[in-house]
């Protein structure tokens, strides 16, 4: 069994910053996989269902981004899933935009969601990195992970959810490599 986090914070202006990609590629894989109502469990929004022969939980956070490890630890506690089969999804600056990097382990590079995850479960999970650019002008990270994808952002973003919801399984197979070379050149 499998456990896939989606990196985001749980309030409605949030919905379409960058800093949320994690969510937006969590509701793909709901939706193309047709995976359970989201119930809040475990201090996140929880669905679970089959993603091809590999049974699934896959849950968003509501702990907001610099504490999602403790929704993350309470989850694999209970259902007793071992860390290395966790997959997480979050943004990150120092990939082009639209460009996926899939690795196990390593460091936060700077990420407080990965951070707290790192804290609370140990740093060995897979994490696929979504490459979300950096700021065009001069302005504070911060405030940029925190904006909205602009109208061409969002017409890639579609782009990126298709490409990892198509190639999903090679992730669950672990084949992290292969899986990135896959969707970066579709």
């Amino acid at each position: 069994m499998l456990l896939l986090v989606g990196l985001g914070n749980p309030t409605p202006d949030s919905e379409n910053n960058r800093h949320n990609i994690g969510f937006k590629i969590i509701d793909a894989i709901n939706k193309k996989f047709n995976l359970s109502k989201q119930k809040p469990k475990f201090k996140g929004l929880l669905t679970t269902g089959n993603v091809g022969e590999q049974k699934v939980y896959a849950i968003k956070p509501l702990t907001f981004m610099n504490n999602s490890g403790i929704c993350i630890r309470e989850l694999i506690e209970y259902f007793k899933i071992d860390a290395e089969d966790v997959i997480v999804f979050h943004d990150d600056l120092d990939v082009e935009f639209g460009k996926i990097k899939a690795k196990f382990g390593g460091s936060s590079a700077g990420h407080n969601g990965v951070a707290s995850i790192d804290k609370f479960i140990g740093k060995d999970y897979s994490r696929v990195r979504i490459g979300i650019g950096k700021p065009k002008e001069k302005i504070e990270v911060s405030d940029f992970v925190l904006q909205n994808f602009d109208e061409d952002e969002m017409l890639g973003l579609k782009k990126i959810t298709n490409n990892i919801t198509d190639s999903i399984s090679i992730l669950i197979d672990k084949k992290l490599d292969l899986f990135s070379s896959t969707v970066n050149n579709k």
